[in-house]
């Protein structure tokens, strides 16, 4: 059985990247572009939505392994399930606790992370989620500054402490399966993950890939526009996995230090990176750091895309190395 590792809508990020096709197509089902040459498809569940990889005709994933490196991030990562490595840290004592070499690695870049956005990201954040209606770590305090690691441990400065890796472990699972590919010798492929997306080499028609960027306003169908990809992409967004009350959208993002649902300024960010871990990180720390996160983003160099939703229209703001086409 599977579980949701994030917090975020798996089925369809707001906002979340998908193969250009001119149509509205979900990230979750992408689909080559009219006219492309043939591909193989395969794709199997994970993590509560799907993965996919497109290779050239007569081309093989190695599909177990892929299926094994998922089950292995679910087991040590996933906060929902009640038997994995990431729940019972976040039952355990102060103190200092064994980590996998993955879950240090993950837990690890997270913790720099925090530190590179001042707090914008933060992997203590779960209990302000729940509270919310968004993630089942109900109970804990907040303060990454209070966990370290130290090699292959983790230490905990008071017992309430909680770590929670969603904004960040679904895409070094991507990264993984990326690299499953590349050591099966492929080498012109797009593999998808719930909306975050590595491509490598060329389109099956020769082209370099280009993705779809979804309108990310609630209610709203189609494409913003596209982007020219040849390395990971990762989005958060305000449209999917959240509720409205009122005139109000809440969503999944939290704002550490208010602890309350970011305002949807902007509407959707998109990041890119040589990696989908930190394409994944970023994407949720710029969400998390609203109006603020251009500036952010050009402080520490970050290629990323924000869609403000600037009534009767979109307002598209780049950072860096961003290859961006309005619809």
């Amino acid at each position: 059985m599977t579980h949701p590792l994030k917090r975020r809508d798996f089925l369809l990020a707001g906002g979340a990247a998908a193969l250009l096709t001119g149509l509205a197509l979900r990230p979750s089902a992408p689909a080559l572009a009219r006219g492309a040459a043939a591909t193989e498809v395969l794709t199997g569940p994970a993590f509560g939505t799907t993965w996919t990889v497109r290779l050239p005709t007569g081309k093989a994933a190695p599909v177990p392994r892929i299926e094994t490196l998922l089950a292995g991030i679910d087991a040590q990562m996933s906060p929902w399930r009640t038997d994995s490595r990431i729940t019972a840290l976040n039952r355990a004592k102060a103190g200092r606790h064994p980590l996998s070499p993955e879950l240090a690695l993950v837990t690890g870049a997270a913790l720099h992370l925090a530190e590179m956005t001042g707090g914008a990201f933060d992997p203590t954040v779960g209990p302000a989620v729940a509270r919310w209606g968004f993630g089942p770590i109900a109970k804990g305090a907040q303060g990454w500054h209070g966990l370290s690691v130290d090699g292959e441990s983790l230490h905990k400065a008071e017992a309430p402490l909680t770590l929670d890796l969603c904004g960040i472990a679904k895409g070094r699972a991507l990264d993984l399966m990326a690299t499953a590919l590349l050591e099966a010798g492929q080498t012109d492929f797009l593999t998808e993950l719930g909306g975050e997306l590595i491509a490598r080499g060329a389109h099956p028609s020769g082209r370099a890939w280009r993705v779809g960027v979804e309108d990310p306003r609630p209610g709203t169908e189609g494409l913003a526009g596209s982007i020219k990809l040849d390395r990971a992409v990762a989005t958060s967004g305000i449209k999917a996995n959240g509720y409205s009350l009122g005139d109000r959208r809440y969503c999944h993002i939290i704002d550490p230090a208010t602890q309350t649902p970011v305002p949807g300024t902007p509407a959707s960010v998109s990041v890119l990176a040589s990696d989908a871990m930190t394409a994944d990180g970023w994407a949720t720390a710029l969400m998390a750091a609203g109006p603020d996160g251009p500036a952010l983003a050009r402080a520490q160099g970050i290629d990323a895309l924000f869609l403000f939703d600037d009534a009767p229209g979109l307002r598209a703001v780049t950072t860096g190395a961003v290859d961006y086409r309005p619809a």
